[in-house]
């Protein structure tokens, strides 16, 4: 992760989710074009830092200047988003070789943190990296908002994902859930997701708050 490639592009790391004990009514799914509307990037940014703060908070904190970075960075051609009563609640994003929803690069480290900070916040992000591999979507982070949880929009942006992956030829998707994070791996196994590997974090724990992370993959076609 040197020069203007990439940091955050990470993929797979997965937000709060929740069950489907009764459905949410949505004006949308963006899974056709641009996952969010221009009108709609600070509450994507809102909805990211949200879910991945706990993780990335030690590194790209305080709050405030995490959504503006956020806000700057997130490629709406890599997330399939949701809309209810005219508010993004749900967001998924993905990764090809082509790009990701969390692309963003040393220049923007640069503008939001400054030199000396977008160094070494670099160093500790490329730590997250999750490289694309042959026939498989790199799932690149889901959040739902937390007034939108357990209604079954989980369920319904992991299965546009799947789409996604399908539409574009790819027979497997992967993600990576971390040890805390037990509602989102529940969610996951149900829809199919089998356990792959699980890699400590060793003493990078205390960085970014959790101790392991699990690779999980499905088939697109299931």
């Amino acid at each position: 992760m040197c020069g203007d490639q990439r940091v955050l592009g990470s993929g797979g790391w997965s937000g709060g989710t929740g069950g489907s004990d009764e459905l949410l009514e949505l004006d949308r799914i963006l899974d056709t074009g641009p996952g969010f509307d221009p009108a709609h990037r600070a509450e994507a940014a809102a909805l990211y830092w949200e879910a991945f703060g706990g993780k990335l908070g030690r590194v790209l904190g305080p709050a405030g200047r995490a959504r503006a970075f956020f806000g700057d960075i997130l490629d709406p051609r890599f997330a399939i988003g949701a809309v209810a009563g005219g508010r993004l609640v749900g967001l998924a994003g993905f990764k090809t070789s082509e790009g990701a929803l969390t692309g963003g690069g040393l220049g923007d480290l640069r503008r939001h943190y400054g030199t000396a900070g977008a160094v070494w916040r670099a160093g500790l992000l490329s730590l997250l990296e999750r490289g694309v591999e042959p026939d498989i979507l790199l799932m690149d982070g889901i959040c739902v908002a937390a007034d939108a949880r357990g209604k079954g929009l989980g369920t319904r942006l992991l299965t546009a994902i799947c789409d996604t992956a399908r539409e574009r030829g790819l027979a497997r998707v992967r993600l990576d859930v971390i040890d805390g994070n037990v509602r989102a791996r529940a969610l996951y196994e149900r829809q199919g997701f089998e356990v792959m590997e699980t890699q400590s974090m060793g003493p990078l724990r205390a960085v970014f708050g959790f101790a392991s992370a699990t690779r999980l993959e499905r088939r697109s076609d299931r």
